[in-house]
């Protein structure tokens, strides 16, 4: 039997170790606490804990079984070392790249923006210049009127038409003024007729004083009757010299309803061109109190007029003579040439504002300019060429008061006042990024045309200061370096 089973399994029937292969199996499907077969346990022994002998081995503090000459504990050493070796390289790897990271943000990191803004000092040519508003209006411009009431009987005339002087504009109805021309005539008749029957009675009153002179000579008359003669003639003569006095008041009157009659045509009293006509025909025209407005009349629209309002800061800079530039937004991009003919000394005052009036006088030589135009005119006061010149901005910059550690601002003793033609200025002694040093100067300043002034001190090739940034390190103070 037992020659049979060693024939069967293929080993020698005195070992009886079984196969390791069918002892694992067996001991697999043994549970914990059960006896393999043909094994007797006892019962106080506890069951074998998983893991194997290695396990049990350790568990028990015996010897841990030997594989490959070394113990399982040297053997879990050596992994657990090879782990945190893996883990250790991984950390020293990352804190490389970073490391790498933050020197090449440093070293790439652009340098701190400038504090200062600066300004070039360039050569060019500057222009002073006066701006103002004003209105476009003829050279020579007449309004007419009428001097007479009535109704407008004709209209010779329109918008735009080229009358002579001396020609008919509009006629007032005449036939009142016709009349009372005849009822003057006749009270002149009258008045002559009364100057005759003056005069017949004045020489009846002489031939009666001469006979009572020769009665009173000869003692035939009396002294009363002289004196009576004497007092006849006065009267007489007295008459006579009313009568004509009344002839000539009549003739004046005549005179005067003679100039109404002519006042009815109304005439040109220059060349030129009508600009305005304020009556149509058969329209009343009252002149009572006021003569009005019937046509204005443009001598020459060649020749125009801006009567331009200056400001008084810089009615002070105009001269009579001066070259003046005319624009009109009716022709942009053309300008106008002009000469500043006159500065009135009538101030003009609106809501506050004192200005006066320049009268600039402007060739018009294509009649583009129309009356009534808003034009905007500027008059060169001053002018340099091929000078220095420097910024405005540097004129008017003020550098930033010193703070404490506080933050809070320093006071700096006030600069002196500088006499007219100097300028204060600040110059760029260092352009150390974040070290930048600038220092106060004080040069020779001339006319400015509002951007750039021109400059009658030499500073070298140094720049003038223009403006201030804000200081980074006050917002960014205790701030790191940005990684990401």
């Amino acid at each position: 039997m037992a020659d049979s089973m060693a024939r069967a399994t293929g080993r020698d029937p005195l070992d009886a170790s079984p196969p390791a292969a069918q002892a694992t199996t067996e001991t697999e499907r043994l549970r914990p606490g059960e006896a393999a077969p043909g094994e007797t346990r006892p019962a106080s022994t506890a069951p074998a804990p998983p893991g194997g002998a290695a396990a049990r081995g350790l568990r028990e503090g015996g010897p841990l079984p030997r594989r490959g000459g070394e113990s399982l504990e040297q053997e879990l050493s050596r992994v657990g070392t090879k782990r945190w070796l893996a883990r250790l390289g991984v950390l020293a790897t990352i804190a490389a790249l970073v490391a790498g990271l933050v020197v090449w943000r440093i070293r790439t990191r652009p340098p701190p923006p400038p504090r200062y803004v600066t300004g070039d000092i360039t050569t060019g040519d500057v222009l002073e210049v006066v701006q103002s508003t004003g209105q476009v209006k003829p050279l020579t411009e007449v309004q007419i009127g009428a001097q007479v009431s009535g109704r407008i009987t004709k209209v010779y005339v329109d918008f735009n038409s080229i009358v002579k002087a001396g020609d008919v504009l509009a006629e007032i109805d005449p036939t009142l003024f016709g009349a009372q021309i005849d009822s003057n005539q006749a009270q002149i008749a009258a008045a002559n007729a009364s100057v005759v029957r003056s005069e017949a009675s004045l020489g009846t009153a002489k031939q009666r004083l001469e006979r009572a002179r020769k009665m009173v000579a000869e003692g035939v008359g009396s002294q009363a009757d002289l004196d009576t003669a004497q007092g006849a003639y006065d009267v007489a003569l007295a008459d006579l010299a009313a009568s004509k006095a009344q002839v000539a008041q009549l003739r004046a009157v005549l005179r005067s309803s003679t100039t109404n009659l002519q006042y009815t045509r109304i005439f040109s009293p220059i060349d030129g061109v009508v600009i305005s006509r304020a009556i149509d025909p058969g329209q009343t025209v009252a002149a009572s109190f006021q003569a009005p407005t019937l046509f204005v009349i443009a001598q020459d629209l060649r020749k125009m007029r801006v009567l331009a309002d200056i400001d008084e800061a810089d009615v002070g800079r105009l001269r009579e003579g001066m070259t003046a530039d005319v624009s009109v937004d009716a022709f942009p991009g053309e300008t106008f040439r002009g000469t500043v003919s006159q500065v009135r000394y009538s101030p003009l005052s609106q809501s506050g504002v004192v200005t006066y009036a320049a009268v600039v006088e402007v060739d018009n030589p294509e009649v583009k300019l129309r009356p009534g135009m808003t034009a905007t005119v500027s008059v060169r006061s001053a002018e340099a060429k091929g000078v220095r010149r420097l910024p405005n901005a540097a004129l008017r910059f003020k550098p930033a008061p010193a703070r404490d550690k506080d933050g809070k601002e320093i006071k700096a003793p006030p600069l002196e006042p500088l006499p007219p033609k100097k300028g204060r200025v600040y110059v760029l002694t260092d352009a150390t990024p974040g070290a930048e040093k600038i220092e106060p100067r004080v040069v020779d300043v001339g006319i400015t045309d509002g951007i750039f002034t021109a400059l009658g001190s030499d500073l070298g090739p140094l720049k003038v200061v223009t403006d201030e940034n804000d200081d980074p390190s006050a917002s960014g103070r205790g701030r790191g370096p940005r990684l990401f």
